[in-house]
């Protein structure tokens, strides 16, 4: 069992701190939403990757559309070297949401699944250090090969798979997927399913599903799915996060949270990975007049969990 969480650092010196506590408390990885850095996490990875030796550190997610996929794989490349140590990097990308790339950014979102299908099929590549020669309807690369990492370590790419085009995208051609708010239920029923036997059908090994959700240990939890239907509300209004809402079987993100006491924080995280997950990426919020009290104590059961299961 692989139990990671989300940065959150909003200042360089955080983000090292945050990483540095996180490797020593034993979590297995940190992972960096778009947002990070002003809409850049990789920088924030590779200042945590200077500053400690062991933990994994991924971007949870690059958005495709910000970046063509040549620039993306040098970047990538780029912070990789930065980091200086083997393995470490993993880089997820996503299309966002039309929201994002509409309205703020004025790009069409017409085709995010093709555009996603293409952008994979030059990045990842890209990424094992295979030159690339690629027509599509959405773009047409010649390039590679990149300089090969001092250390030879390939960078695997996870794609923000929540329907069933970009699960067969992420399993066919990538090292499998990141996920933002789905559930048990969901995991089992429809993204396992699908990403395995995409990977399975391309000659791939079984794909890693990494599922994120928001975790508050909390003896009230109607207090909790209180704070967490204000907190996490802007996903209820997506239609992506609505669909794999809908698939685990709930209406809104409060519902999809995991919250309780020690015992039962436990065993909703155990039922992700007994459903198929192969790491969780936890979002601790905090319920209560003690905020610093409230974090503490999730991620101390997050931390015992962590540690049990790699004794």
């Amino acid at each position: 069992m692989r139990i990671g969480l989300i940065g959150a650092g909003a200042t360089a010196d955080r983000v090292v701190g945050q990483a540095k506590r996180a490797e020593a408390d034993g979590f297995t990885s940190m992972w960096y939403p778009s947002a990070t850095g002003g809409g850049d996490p990789l920088a924030a990875v590779a200042l945590a990757g200077r500053a400690t030796s062991s933990i994994e550190l991924g971007t949870a997610v690059l958005v495709t559309y910000a970046c063509h996929p040549v620039l993306q794989a040098n970047r990538a490349n780029a912070t990789a070297s930065a980091i200086g140590a083997p393995g470490r990097f993993t880089l997820g990308v996503g299309p966002s949401h039309r929201v994002v790339i509409e309205d703020r950014l004025g790009l069409s979102y017409d085709t995010p699944g093709r555009h996603t299908d293409e952008y994979v099929q030059i990045l990842a590549p890209l990424l094992r250090g295979e030159q690339v020669s690629f027509t599509g309807q959405e773009f047409r690369v010649e390039a590679g090969p990149l300089p090969l990492l001092p250390d030879g370590a390939e960078i695997p790419v996870l794609v923000a798979a929540l329907a069933p085009r970009l699960l067969r995208v992420a399993g066919s051609y990538t090292a499998g997927t990141s996920l933002w708010m789905a559930n048990a239920v969901a995991i089992e029923q429809h993204v396992a399913p699908r990403i395995r036997k995409a990977a399975a059908d391309a000659g791939r090994p079984a794909p890693r599903i990494v599922a994120g959700l928001p975790v508050a240990v909390h003896d009230d939890v109607a207090e909790a799915r209180s704070v967490a239907a204000r907190q996490f509300a802007i996903y209820g209004q997506l239609p992506n996060y609505q669909r794999i809402l809908a698939h685990g079987g709930v209406a809104a993100p409060a519902e999809a949270a995991i919250v309780g006491d020690e015992d039962s924080v436990a065993r909703q995280i155990r039922a992700l990975f007994e459903a198929g997950a192969t790491d969780v990426c936890a979002a601790p919020f905090p319920v209560g007049d003690d905020a610093a009290a409230s974090r503490a104590r999730t991620r101390a059961l997050l931390a015992s969990l962590a540690l049990t299961e790699q004794a």
